[in-house]
């Protein structure tokens, strides 16, 4: 309970415990879902990281969130956030009139009424996506194969990002191919549409598994993409080879540190005099493998970094972005950015795209990825 987010800000929400195994007793498959309140949870995970007992009450509230959404009238916004991949593979053919639009009151008024929150400017998209990048072929032989699945955000919102990842992947010396691929099925699950999600992760799962049984590990930059491959894949969505995905999904910090204590790379770091604020995402904390990207910072000369680890961002993917959820993740993105700005960065850091967005907003600090320090740190050592 002292590790929920949204009950600490919002009473309607009866919290992890109530919401989860204490009300899961009482409920029954041959009645209707009565529970309106269980879409309030914004499945951040940090009660199952903080449960000693292994009980999954996110889990058990996401299953109850399926059931909900599929035996009542899933507004608007759900149902658009659902399909966030079409949304951004559209936006992205018209990314100059998009952008252009966007920022426009009376734009924002109309989604309003339909539901979706507009206080957090709507991230840029682009023509060029990584999908569209057909042209781009990578290093050809090479011991270690790597399946980049750089997800939506970078797709259509961060392309550049994505294609510096790539090509930092092989300068160390992988094979880096990126093969068609779909969003990974976390925005449909979160909005109550497992139909949709598995239609998403089953395509992802066979085109990933093929590759793997050719040798490739498979490789992540956006933690809430992990999640989906490592948990639910295997988990609730009951994938036939979601467990050979779960298996062999590495994120990108972690594999760099395991090509490192394989001794199949050993980089000098070139010094980053910054201070940077680290904002830990809740999916990074979920995925049980630590903080990577923390431990390569420690190997980076004059890098000094401050690890903020208390708090959710309030986004939470499409969460923030419906305007039922406005309140709360305004509260709790405030919050965030107030601990950041103690800090006193220069710039604050973090894996997942929507934080990055959310707390930039609110903190006035510029925000990057931790890939970034990393790639400007190595990249003369790859040249």
């Amino acid at each position: 309970m002292a590790n929920c987010p949204v009950s600490r800000v919002n009473p309607e929400f009866p919290g992890p415990k109530q919401a989860g195994p204490d009300a899961e007793r009482f409920r029954s498959d041959d009645e209707m879902s009565i529970d309106k309140w269980i879409r309030l949870c914004n499945q951040c995970k940090r009660c199952e990281v903080a449960c000693p007992y292994g009980v999954n009450p996110a889990e058990i509230i996401l299953r109850e969130q399926v059931r909900y959404g599929g035996k009542h009238f899933r507004p608007l916004a759900s149902r658009v956030f659902a399909n966030n991949y079409w949304l951004g593979a559209v936006s992205s053919v018209i990314a100059p009139v998009v952008n252009r639009l966007s920022p426009m009151k009376f734009i924002k008024r109309i989604l309003n009424v339909f539901g979706i929150s507009t206080y957090l400017p709507f991230p840029q998209f682009h023509i060029h996506t990584l999908s569209r990048s057909w042209r781009w072929k990578g290093r050809q032989r090479s011991r270690k194969k790597v399946v980049f699945f750089y997800g939506c955000f970078l797709n259509y919102n961060r392309p550049d990002l994505g294609r510096d990842v790539r090509d930092f992947l092989a300068s160390l010396g992988l094979r880096v191919i990126m093969p068609r691929q779909v969003c990974c099925g976390l925005p449909a699950l979160g909005n109550g549409d497992i139909e949709t999600a598995r239609k998403f992760a089953r395509k992802n799962a066979r085109i990933l598994a093929g590759y793997i049984d050719r040798g490739y590990d498979v490789i992540y930059t956006c933690t809430s993409c992990g999640l989906a491959l490592t948990q639910d894949y295997p988990g609730i969505l009951d994938l036939p080879d979601g467990r050979k995905v779960s298996e062999n999904s590495y994120n990108l910090h972690e594999y760099i540190l395991k090509l490192m204590e394989e001794h199949y790379i050993e980089p000098v770091f070139e010094p980053f005099h910054r201070k940077v604020a680290y904002h830990i995402p809740c999916h990074l904390r979920a995925l049980g493998i630590g903080y990577p990207a923390a431990g390569l910072f420690e190997k980076i000369p004059g890098l000094e970094t401050h690890i903020l680890e208390d708090n959710c961002c309030g986004l939470s993917g499409s969460y923030g972005f419906k305007r039922s959820n406005e309140d709360t993740a305004v509260k709790l993105g405030i919050t965030a950015a107030r601990a950041i700005k103690d800090v006193d960065p220069d710039m604050l850091v973090s894996d997942c795209g929507a934080c990055r967005m959310q707390l930039a907003h609110f903190s006035g600090i510029p925000a990057i990825d931790p890939s970034e320090i990393l790639i400007k740190s190595l990249k003369r050592n790859h040249e």
